[in-house]
């Protein structure tokens, strides 16, 4: 019988229930006269309740009632019943649910005729409700439903779908174990086995697996691995991607950079040796793409479960599968390249004409060494490779280098040193050694320090030399000695053998063939020993400008219009105001005039405007505050910006020399201290106002 036929209009019949939403409305409709049951007005006051108490639940509810198991159910359970909606309603549970009787038919029974109860949580239940056999799990109770006489009459059910929870445990329990086999393989070929391997434990997601990794010189797909249900042969080792038939789902893969979903069969080249299953079995296709590029190297064969919609949780899922794999195909690639690129640098900084030594951790064990710093130590490469530096130079313990490297390590900040004393135990004693160095911390990916890198010069000829000129001029060297000696140390000493090193290196690429010359790897590194030799360049011109502010004479005072350098400067930064879409508000008085050197003044300004661009916030565009303020005996420029900001604890720390707060631009740290030595030279000083994130403030004191 129909719903049709089973429901009649309700007319303007009063029912005994009301509400209940849409099966509320279905139950009222029903033609309950033509039923076994007979009128509702003639059911039994307790089945009335029952169902008065499920209709108006929003937790899945069903009764079946009579030992005939009639249906009744709430809006909350119609997922659970699919298709067999709307006929499951006044049905026999015996026939609607004739696919799992033969699980839950037995408990039923025996809770009608015995008033037993029944609960199971996340049990599996194989339902048919759309058009397929159904994995599905549930949490549910069974108990006695009674009528008015306290006689069961009926069974009542409370229940909770669980599937998506069961599935998601199973999905990242798999998750998991790939995760942790791949860690420590080696190889592309065991990281394809491996997964493989663990994929095929989880039959119910993956009945069959395979993943190809792709060679762009051969133009095939070589398989790595596979396992299931599939017969050995099937997957073919090496498809060529340069031939359509069975490799043009690959290449749709390939071309797309999305799963694609095809058939089993689709895939291999003897169809006879499938079952019938595996013909029509779906599989995924998924692309495995390196962490942070869009170049597809591999392709994961992934079947699907005829038991389960291939829904947003299964492809999400397949998704984690591709992404860990593609995670375990970079790590064993990257190791390999890093182990070929350290193999190469170590052989070009064997040859470099400077010491260098790289320290790793925080107890700086002796990574790499070259010849030059083994001729520093007065140690060979045996004495001091993969050793605590202080344990291969132990007289140094007590000489302070300890707490260089600390500051270093824990700061990220580099250190200078010019001409650092250090008592050095050669050929068996203690000598006076002169060292010009840079401490450089080295940092992983992720910006941490967990190194540090030392690039060192000998100089006790250089100071040997000094210490002559100073005994017979001790009066003039006082006045500045301790920049003097950096700048000279700087310009002299580092100049020469950073140009040395310049040489060798055009002389090294004229050398190299020309095929070589053309290698991406070689240009990289290349690359990266000429910034290095630029920024050595930068800071000794750094350094030079620092002394010529301290020798300032202002023969060029003149009298100076504030506005008007704000406004020059401000066009000198026009690319960078556009790029950054700076905001930059000027209120900047035209009286605001002062005596003073014109291109310090420019520096000045200069200096601080580029630091607002600089250290702008990336949660918010720039915006720039200049203005200015007479008093009198002031001329008081300001410059305020809204970015990052400093720790007010560090305001002394950012006018010294070389201290950078903000190490992810570049600079060398001098320019706020040029900045201040220039105003106090001339009688002014400067201030600041800040807090971290919530930007900078710095005002000039113009002398009067």
């Amino acid at each position: 019988m129909s719903l049709s036929q089973k429901t009649t209009a309700a007319g303007n019949k009063q029912y005994f229930f009301t509400g209940g939403g849409e099966m509320g409305a279905l139950m009222r409709a029903y033609d309950w006269h033509n039923h076994p049951l007979g009128d509702m007005e003639a059911w039994p006051l307790s089945l009335k309740t029952t169902l008065r108490t499920i209709l108006n639940s929003s937790f899945p509810m069903f009764l079946w009632w009579s030992e005939s198991f009639y249906m009744f159910h709430n809006d909350a359970y119609l997922p659970a019943l699919g298709k067999k909606h709307p006929d499951a309603l006044g049905a026999s549970a015996r026939d609607m649910w004739s696919e799992i009787w033969y699980q839950i038919g037995a408990v039923a029974e025996d809770i009608f005729q015995n008033g037993t109860q029944f609960y199971a949580e996340d049990m599996p239940i194989y339902l048919d409700r759309k058009g397929f056999i159904e994995e599905t799990y549930w949490t549910f109770s069974y108990s006695p439903a009674f009528n008015d006489d306290g006689q069961v009459a009926g069974m009542f059910c409370s229940c909770k779908e669980v599937t998506d929870t069961v599935l998601n445990q199973r999905r990242l329990k798999t998750l998991k174990d790939v995760t942790e086999a791949l860690t420590l393989v080696s190889t592309l070929e065991e990281a394809g086995e491996k997964a493989c391997a663990i994929m095929s434990e989880n039959t119910s997601d993956i009945p069959l697996c395979g993943i190809y990794l792709l060679e762009e010189d051969s133009g095939e797909a070589r398989l790595l691995g596979q396992a299931g249900i599939m017969l050995h042969e099937t997957l073919l080792e090496r498809p060529s991607l340069k031939e359509q038939g069975i490799a043009d789902p690959l290449l749709q893969v390939l071309e797309t950079r999305k799963p694609v979903l095809v058939k089993y069969s689709d895939l291999v080249a003897d169809k006879t040796k499938l079952t019938a299953e595996q013909q029509d079995l779906p599989v995924a296709l998924l692309p495995v793409a390196l962490p942070g590029q869009s170049r597809v190297v591999g392709i994961i064969v992934a079947g699907t479960s005829s038991k389960l919609d291939y829904n947003t949780n299964y492809e999400d899922f397949h998704m984690l599968l591709g992404r860990q794999i593609a995670i375990s195909f970079a790590s064993v690639h990257a190791r390999s390249e890093t182990e070929r690129r350290q193999a190469y640098m170590s052989e070009i900084f064997m040859q470099a004409p400077v010491g260098i030594t790289i320290l790793r951790g925080p107890e700086y064990i002796v990574d790499l060494v070259n010849p030059g710093i083994c001729e520093i130590w007065g140690r060979t490469y045996e004495e001091v490779i993969g050793r605590p530096v202080l344990e291969a130079l132990p007289e140094v313990a007590d000489q302070g280098i300890r707490e260089l490297l600390d500051g270093v390590y824990t700061t990220g900040v580099p250190f200078v040193a010019n001409e650092l004393l250090v008592k050095l135990d050669r050929n068996g004693k203690l000598e006076d050694v002169y060292i010009n160095f840079v401490y450089q911390p080295m940092r992983d990916e992720q910006g941490n320090v967990i190194g540090i890198i030392a690039v060192a010069v000998g100089v006790n000829e250089q100071v040997e030399a000094r210490l002559k000129i100073e005994a017979m001029n001790k009066e003039l060297l006082a006045t500045n000695a301790d920049l003097d000696n950096f700048v000279y140390s700087a310009s002299h000493d580092l100049k020469a053998p950073i140009s040395n090193i310049e040489g060798l290196m055009k002389v090294f690429v004229d050398f190299l063939p020309h095929e070589n010359l053309n290698s991406p790897d070689l240009q990289k590194v290349l690359s990266l020993i000429q910034h290095s030799i630029d920024r050595f360049k930068r800071a000794i011109a750094d350094l030079t400008e620092v002394a010529k502010v301290q020798r300032e004479d202002n023969h060029d005072v003149a009298r100076v219009n504030l506005k008007q350098v704000v406004e020059d400067i401000q066009l000198d930064f026009e690319p960078q105001i556009k790029e950054k879409q700076a905001t930059i508000e000027t209120n900047v008085s035209p009286e605001a005039e002062i005596e003073f050197s014109a291109k310090n003044v420019r520096s000045i300004v200069y200096n601080l405007l580029s630091n607002a661009l600089k250290y702008s916030s990336p949660a918010r565009l720039p915006h720039i505050v200049i203005s200015s303020e007479l008093t009198p005996e002031f001329v008081i420029l300001s410059v305020a910006d809204n970015g990052l900001g400093l720790n007010p604890d560090d305001e002394i720390k950012i006018f010294s020399m070389f201290k950078r707060l903000h190490d992810h631009v570049e600079g060398s740290g001098i320019g706020l201290y040029i900045v201040k030595r220039i105003i106090e030279n001339a009688g002014g000083h400067i201030e600041l106002e800040t807090a971290l994130d919530k930007g900078a403030n710095f005002k000039v004191y113009f002398k009067r």
